[in-house]
């Protein structure tokens, strides 16, 4: 296993102290090590409900006979970035995800990963992670957002940039606007605008 180089032998020591502050036992030594790149924050929609995915994951990597340990990375919302200096930092974010995906899998000697990412680019960060790495991976992706209703009809994110443009040219009112941007994107998952 990979994971023999953070484990196996007498100069590992060290090491295994290390991993034992994190709760493993004796047995655990034997089993492979899986990361688990999780994307979760509570400032993006897609990423919102990430932990509890990871938590089914947890448990499937262990009734698999594995050992996982999570890690984060970060995630911009491009639609929250938008019209700002922000901007300027979305496309640079897949770099980071990739390289944290990289220094984290490498550095701890996994034998597998799970992803689990959500939105347009944190998933191609992942995706490129795993094929600097080749190692065995698995995704698990975030999913979509639901559609809101607005007047009987499907509304999303790009629904409610329209209306920005509907309210300047005098289509709708701001009231109007504003009902929609409320109910447009209702909960978790990748919005629209992707």
């Amino acid at each position: 296993m990979n994971s023999d180089k953070v484990k196996a032998g007498v100069q590992r020591a060290p090491h295994r102290s290390l991993l034992r502050a994190c709760g493993l036992k004796d047995d655990d030594f034997e089993k492979p090590f899986i990361g688990i790149a999780n994307s979760y924050t509570d400032i993006v929609p897609g990423h919102i409900h990430l932990r509890e995915l990871v938590e089914y994951v947890k448990e499937g990597i262990r009734a698999a006979g594995g050992i996982p340990f999570e890690f984060d990375t970060m995630a911009i919302c491009d639609g929250i970035a938008m019209n700002h200096d922000g901007m300027k930092y979305s496309l640079a974010s897949r770099e980071i995800v990739v390289s944290t995906v990289e220094s984290m899998t490498m550095g701890h000697c996994f034998d597998g990963l799970v992803m689990i990412p959500s939105c347009d680019k944190v998933v191609p960060g992942m995706l490129m992670a795993a094929a600097r790495l080749d190692v065995p991976s698995i995704f698990v992706t975030g999913g979509p957002m639901e559609p809101g209703k607005y007047n009987d009809k499907n509304a999303d994110l790009i629904t409610v940039f329209e209306a920005v443009g509907e309210l300047s040219s005098g289509k709708i009112t701001e009231e109007e606007l504003y009902e929609l941007e409320c109910c447009a994107c209702p909960g978790a998952g990748s919005c629209s605008g992707l």
